[in-house]
């Protein structure tokens, strides 16, 4: 039987070596016709910690490596783009008293 393969949105990176991902769904109601936006989330093993959040990634199905563990990482498709402000501001307080010094 062929393994099932998902595109999904990095939503947490903070284990080691997993990734929780969320693949968006649209599913049509079965009486009124109308499109309900739904969500799945899955654990996924990364090897190597090449991911962060944000990032598109493509999985595909394994055997479990854990309680909730079934998908591995095939590859990152789209690296994020997003900024970390709370880094940002972190750093540049950091960069400002160091040059009052």
């Amino acid at each position: 039987m062929p393994k099932k393969v998902s595109i999904g949105v990095v939503k947490s990176d903070k284990m080691s070596k997993t990734r929780v991902v969320e693949i968006p769904l649209m599913i049509k109601h079965p009486k009124y016709g109308k499109y309900l936006s739904s969500r799945t989330v899955c654990y996924v093993h990364d090897e190597t910690n090449e991911s962060g959040v944000g990032d598109t990634v493509e999985i595909v199905e394994s055997q479990p490596r854990s309680k909730l563990k079934r998908w591995d990482l095939v590859r990152v498709i789209e690296k994020s783009t997003a900024v970390d402000v709370a880094a940002l501001r972190a750093a540049q307080k950091r960069a400002d008293s160091e040059a009052e010094e």
